[in-house]
């Protein structure tokens, strides 16, 4: 790698030279605000007589065989001042201003922004991008009727071109102006990697998305070949799909992350989130392609409304206009299945109306919405862990949804009525409303109002029945407590409709908005033909409506019933952001980042939290434990001395942290140090166990409880022939009769199951795409012979066409799980086992999947 500070048109002189930027580069995006701050600093070069002008970096790897330079970093100012050239050069070809060097046309032209001597197709030494390309060129030699209007290209061409006709300074002065512009031009050699380099100095202009930089990422180290190729076939596709916007592809790739990760990034940590993923399930480049597009067409789906059935299209259209994007990585796992023939467009339709009204409901009655990305992004892992299939989906997300509690439940009839009734909703934001009043208006008829639409164009507005300003004919109407009524209900849904004639009916009396020639009773508005046949607007049929529109909204937005129970008691959640009053409370484990571990008591928990922290990052807690400073919040919680708390725990070397607190200190406590540490607390959920049963083991089914006894007793000899941190290291006793160890790609797994009539341990391909399920099952059974050979043993061997999973399976029969005289050597059968299949099978896995994590 060659670096040094250089004039640039130095950079840009020679008519052999060419610039390439590649096809993974994004589009050119300055705007005229950039090109004015750029002309600025050109004119005040001038003005104050300054020598030079620092213009940023330029990273480009040089081809010198064909005098190429593909311009890694710095496209938008080599394009930007290609521009300016260009701009200054047509202005003196057209004689509007006079240079007073007479070479200075011929110098732009031919040593800056052409190769005279090159075919025409390849006469312009800057290859811009795709559409980029052809409006660059238009520039040249097209007509200004040609020019392709709407690129930024064009643009920031025509910019410069009124300006410098403005002559603040003379052309000759903006020529010497920009040959003062200085870059670090670093060129890349053959031994350099540009995509770090890249990475490290992309400096001043308009910032790079987290999808630029994704692209870039993804493209940069191909052939320039597979650049293209690549580009083509899948990422212009990608682009198409998720809006062809500058946010659309980071605002997918964050979902598709939450989707492969079971967790979501941060808006500004997208583009590293997807490094690591890559890097840790060693995905093939062009495989990852491939898997993006198809989630981008799925993706593609959400965005635009558009299905094969018409109640799931209008359904997911009215989630995108109450802006309920928390949804979509929830949603981008229903689209999977129901591709891959698990769940049909039945299922479909409920569980878009299931998503609608939970959150529909949950915002009438004002339910926080901090819970909603948790919720939505572990529904799909949760449905599926009740029983360890898709089977029965739609009830299983209904009981999920209906467990929920606090900051994440489903609010019931009674609370949803009440909020419903009492709700100032003509105060309610505007797509909200809109939404209700259009649902209230089709619901149950094929006669549908685009009255969305209607309301933002202005031909329905929503009237107020007894209206804003009382007239004295309607404080008569309302009696002595007409001050009282107006306060309590003007704004409530009971005294709202719609219409299409609002200014027309003023604050009218009732009856004249009722029998006027566009009144109620003359409207084609379903939701006016109750209001119609009353003979007065009072309370009593204020409350009479409340009631009516109350329950039809119970109807439209139903609460949800079911007859599913897991066949394992599910604990109660809650997350470290509720705001909830957990004393008294016993807890039986936590989550954090979706990993759970079984603690004893709040203490452990605190403690088992504090020291997951503390490895993340273990800056905070050395701060507060050695900070002189004891008005730093948290710092009389943290110490590096053992003896300052009489009741402590030990964190890591020097760091203790006092535990001498009730239950709700302590969780008030961890939301400042999650604070500190800059990580949501709705990360961290704790569940509880049931007050009235602490222990439930021993009213289980039988089975379930000798199971979770069989898990106890094996798991040491299975972590102890794994090792400790191995794919069993974070297993915990279960009432399943499987219990599996992950290592390195998603939902594959070493499977380890006792049964009533053997054990058996399974490579298991479990994840929700049926076609990779095959395609590694396929791989191994290519290496059968190997396998069994070095096994020593035939196989089962079961691809599964009928259903998502595949496996490969050893078992042994004659031992059972409910005769405990049969543990040792079950346990035993397990341990070496899976530890066998580990070692033999894993390592041809990861020749196809290099993300596999072979345990030592």
């Amino acid at each position: 790698m060659d670096g040094k500070a250089i004039k640039l048109l130095k950079y840009l002189d020679g008519s052999d030279k060419r610039f390439i930027i590649p096809v993974y580069q994004r589009n050119y995006s300055w705007k005229v605000e950039n090109c004015r701050q750029l002309y600025d600093d050109l004119v005040k070069l001038i003005r104050k007589k300054r020598k030079l002008h620092f213009f940023g970096s330029l990273v480009s790897v040089y081809n010198g065989i064909q005098e190429e330079f593909l311009i890694i970093d710095g496209q938008q100012r080599v394009t930007t001042i290609s521009l300016l050239l260009l701009a200054m050069h047509n202005i003196l070809k057209e004689k509007k201003l006079v240079a007073n060097d007479n070479r200075l046309i011929d110098k732009i032209f031919e040593e800056y922004l052409v190769d005279k001597y090159a075919p025409s197709e390849k006469r312009i030494k800057l290859k811009a991008v795709n559409k980029d390309l052809e409006a660059f060129e238009k520039l040249f030699d097209e007509e200004p009727s040609e020019y392709i209007p709407n690129s930024d290209v064009t643009i920031n061409y025509q910019y410069f071109y009124d300006r410098i006709l403005k002559e603040e300074i003379t052309i000759d002065e903006l020529y010497d102006a920009v040959s003062k512009l200085v870059v670090i031009n670093i060129t890349v050699g053959e031994d350099d990697n540009p995509q770090l380099i890249f990475e490290s100095l992309n400096s001043t202009g308009v910032d790079l998305t987290e999808g630029d930089k994704i692209r870039n990422y993804v493209l940069m180290g191909q052939s320039a070949e597979n650049q293209e190729a690549f580009y083509k076939k899948y990422w212009s596709k990608i682009e198409l799909c998720t809006g062809n916007n500058n946010n659309g592809v980071s605002l997918f790739v964050r979902d598709y992350l939450s989707v492969k990760r079971q967790a979501t990034p941060s808006m500004d940590k997208i583009y590293v989130v997807f490094k690591a993923y890559v890097n840790e399930s060693g995905i093939a480049m062009e495989e990852l392609l491939n898997d993006l597009l198809y989630y981008a067409r799925l993706y593609e789906m959400l965005l635009q409304a558009k299905f094969e059935d018409g109640a799931v299209s209008s359904g997911i259209s009215r989630l995108n206009y109450i802006e309920t994007t928390v949804s979509r990585p929830f949603f981008l796992q229903v689209l999977h299945l129901h591709k891959q023939g698990v769940l049909s467009l039945q299922d479909l339709r409920k569980i878009v109306a299931l998503v609608e009204n939970f959150l529909f409901r949950r915002n009438i009655c004002e339910v926080p919405t901090n819970a909603l990305n948790k919720i939505f992004l572990t529904l799909d892992r949760e449905i599926h862990r009740y029983d360890g299939t898709y089977e029965n989906y739609v009830e299983k997300m209904k009981f999920a949804l209906l467990s929920k509690k606090e900051s994440g439940r489903f609010p019931d009839d009674r609370e949803f009525a009440t909020a419903l009734s009492d709700k100032q909703v003509y105060l309610m934001r505007s797509r909200y409303k809109n939404y209700l009043f259009e649902r209230f208006e089709n619901f149950g008829t094929e006669e549908i109002k685009d009255v969305q639409k209607l309301i933002e164009t202005g031909k329905y507005t929503i009237e107020h029945i007894m209206p804003q300003t009382l007239t004295p004919a309607w404080r008569e109407a309302l009696g002595e407590e007409y001050q009282r009524i107006h306060a309590q209900w003007l704004h409530r849904l009971a005294n709202l409709t719609l219409t299409a004639y609002n200014s027309s009916y003023s604050n009218n009396t009732f009856l004249e908005k009722r029998d006027a020639e566009n009144g109620f009773k003359n409207s084609g508005i379903r939701m006016n033909q109750l209001i119609a046949q009353k003979e007065k607007w009072t309370e009593e049929e204020l409350q009479e409506r409340d009631g009516y529109m109350v329950e039809k909204a119970k109807e439209i937005w139903n609460y949800p019933q079911t007859d599913y129970k897991p066949e394992e008691k599910q604990l109660d959640t809650v997350s470290l952001d509720d705001d909830v009053d957990l004393t008294g409370s016993q807890i039986a484990k936590f989550s954090y980042k979706n990993t759970e571990q079984p603690v004893e008591s709040w203490t452990d928990m605190y403690a088992k939290v504090l020291k997951i922290l503390h490895t993340e990052d273990s800056s905070k807690l050395t701060d507060l434990a050695y900070t002189s400073d004891h008005d730093v919040e948290l710092a009389s919680h943290v110490s590096h001395e053992e003896k300052t708390f009489s009741s402590k725990v030990q964190i890591a070397e020097n760091i203790y942290v006092w535990t001498g607190t009730a239950t709700q200190y302590k969780l008030a406590t961890l939301r400042k140090f999650f604070a500190v540490f800059g990580i949501d607390p709705s990360e961290l959920v704790f569940y509880l166990r049931d007050k009235s049963e602490p222990d439930k083991t021993d009213t289980m089914p039988e089975r379930y409880g000798i199971r979770k006894k069989y898990w106890a007793f094996a798991l040491p000899y299975i972590q102890e022939k794994f090792g400790h941190d191995g794919p069993f290291s974070n297993a915990n006793p279960t009432t399943g009769n499987w219990i599996n160890g992950y290592f390195g790609v998603n939902n594959f797994a070493i499977s380890l199951t006792a049964n009533f009539d053997c054990a058996r341990v399974r490579l298991y391909f479990g994840s929700q795409d049926a076609p990779k399920n095959k395609e590694a099952f396929d791989f191994m059974y290519a290496h059968k012979a190997e396998i069994e050979e070095a096994l020593g043993t035939a196989l089962i061997w079961n691809r599964a066409d009928d259903n998502i999973a595949s496996f490969i399976a050893y078992d042994m029969r004659g031992i059972s799980v409910g005769n405990e005289t049969d543990w040792i050597q079950m346990a035993k059968f397990h341990a070496e086992w899976g530890k066998k299949f580990a070692d033999v099978l894993l390592p041809i896995l990861q020749k196809k999947y290099p993300g596999v994590v072979i345990p030592k």
